[in-house]
């Protein structure tokens, strides 16, 4: 391995965001309470086209082009401080929900509750009327994602994805389940863009070989490894980090509803985001944000950090035992929030359990298709069918040549574990850490031979942890500092991270639900 430099790079002055006031784009200039006529024929009467994104008026079938946000940071390269769009600025607890606008057509007063919709219609003489206008209640986003996914076909996602868990499926699950009861439901999410400096040191093991002693069960394998001192360092751009901002769906631990799923069919093309207007969510429903940027900072720096450790890694491909970090700096330049609805269809099942209540959740991203869902165990015929496993791994285990025959003792429980997550799919996420749109510059890496390490045991090196990643817990500390509950991970999460047959379980899963 060869070191390099690149002296291009400038470090920032300090590893924190200057502390002034965030500068704020006012994103909804132009935007007018009201109605909001056809361009072409004044009809009010609008609506999504599905197939590209625009509006269209319902009575002439005018589709007018989408309008996109102006005067946010685009070159994130460029960004410093704190830039924010109007609608994600702090919610003001006292703002009255209730808004009454007077009809342009016949002047009647028409009310709207906007914690619970941005459209109404006159009752005299039924023009709509919309909210597009800011209020600082949470209610109205920067931006929105149109739905291009119909309910027709996200349906049939659904209905696939059920398909393929009907075996362990709970009998009254399979007898009332139906597609029909999805629902098209705009998300809040704050969409981040981060501009950094990254600086990591630590040590590294590139392995040159692997033998074994012994013999027969007594066999064990030993490994070589070089071993040297690592460091990278490299100017990172974020683009489009998305945080849910519902204090609900930011607790993916809950043991009374499957928030995970939703979480795991991110990430959105949040690049195609539009101006906000309030004709975009007719015939959907939504939900009003109520945590502000404060509360969800240390969850985008952590991810943050995340997110620079993953593109760090993909530099770092000759250390096939691992690096182990020893000091990780990540210093933010500048940071723009903006607020947004993000489209998802959604099917709900509550689950009765005796005095308890579950529900569950299959959703389907209604952009991309990415679904993801939880299915009601008939638990009975999961653990009989596990039993039977378990005595036929005992079986071949007394009867097979096998080097890691205790794998068959535990067949039971492996299966156990495999079908549940499948079913239950309690450890599905966004794997922020690389499906976030980044961009690395002026890298600079050094890599110093230290010495050749001879009879190790490990595979791995002790104390690799530059895929560690700390979002999901991040996000769950910032979920009980907001409500003061203590919520810990799920036993069959804590089994599968803790397992020595993590991978192997993990590698056997259908996470993806296709």
């Amino acid at each position: 391995m060869q070191e390099g430099y690149n002296s291009n790079i400038t470090p920032p002055a300090n590893n924190n965001i200057p502390n002034n006031e965030p500068t704020v784009v006012k994103t909804d200039v132009g935007a007018t309470d009201g109605q909001e006529k056809c361009p072409k024929c004044g009809s009010t009467d609008i609506s999504t086209n599905t197939n590209n994104g625009k509006l269209r008026c319902n009575f002439c079938r005018h589709e007018f082009e989408p309008e996109k946000v102006s005067g946010m940071v685009e070159d994130i390269s460029q960004l410093q401080g704190q830039v924010m769009g109007s609608g994600a600025t702090d919610i003001v607890a006292d703002t009255n929900d209730v808004l009454t606008f007077k009809c342009s057509s016949c002047g009647a007063e028409v009310v709207i509750d906007t914690a619970s919709a941005s459209q109404a219609r006159c009752h005299w003489c039924r023009n709509t009327l919309s909210v597009n206008q800011q209020i600082p209640n949470g209610s109205i986003p920067d931006v929105v994602l149109p739905f291009n996914i119909n309910k027709d076909t996200a349906k049939l996602e659904i209905e696939k994805f059920v398909g393929k868990r009907k075996f362990f499926a709970h009998p009254k699950f399979k007898e009332e389940f139906t597609a029909q009861n999805i629902m098209g439901v705009y998300f809040p999410y704050m969409i981040v863009d981060v501009n950094t400096h990254a600086n990591f040191i630590g040590e590294g093991e590139h392995q040159t070989r692997k033998y074994f002693r012994g013999s027969g069960s007594n066999q064990k394998a030993y490994y070589d490894a070089d071993l040297y001192h690592v460091e990278r360092e490299f100017d990172l751009t974020i683009n489009g980090l998305s945080v849910e901002s519902s204090l609900d769906k930011l607790n993916n631990t809950a043991s009374d509803k499957t928030n995970n799923v939703i979480n795991a069919i991110m990430p959105f093309d949040v690049e195609n985001c539009v101006k906000y207007n309030a004709n975009y969510l007719k015939g959907y429903t939504s939900e009003k944000r109520d945590t502000n940027v404060d509360q969800l900072r240390s969850i985008v720096d952590t991810e943050s950090k995340d997110i620079a450790r993953f593109a760090a890694n993909e530099t770092l491909k000759e250390y096939d035992r691992g690096v182990a970090w020893s000091n990780e700096q990540l210093s933010v330049k500048g940071q723009q929030w903006k607020a947004a609805y993000l489209p998802v269809w959604l099917y709900s099942y509550q689950q009765v359990k005796g005095d308890k209540k579950i529900l569950h959740y299959v959703a389907v991203n209604a952009r991309t298709k990415e679904t993801m869902g939880s299915v009601p165990i008939h638990m009975p015929k999961l653990i009989g069918v596990s039993f039977v496993v378990e005595i036929l791994g005992i079986i071949a285990m007394l009867f097979v040549d096998f080097d890691y025959s205790f794998l068959f003792l535990l067949s039971g429980i492996i299966y156990f574990i495999i079908m549940f997550l499948r079913y239950r799919n309690s450890n599905a996420r966004h794997t922020y850490e690389t499906e976030t749109k980044k961009n690395m510059a002026n890298l600079r890496k050094v890599d110093n031979f230290i010495k050749s390490e001879k009879g190790l045991t490990n595979s791995t090196m002790n104390g690799a942890n530059n895929k560690r990643v700390n979002g999901q817990t991040s996000t769950s500390k910032v979920f009980d500092s907001l409500t003061g509950q203590n919520i810990g991970n799920s036993v069959i999460n804590s089994v599968t991270n803790s397992s020595p047959i993590a991978s192997f379980i993990k590698d056997n899963i259908d996470k993806g639900g296709k």
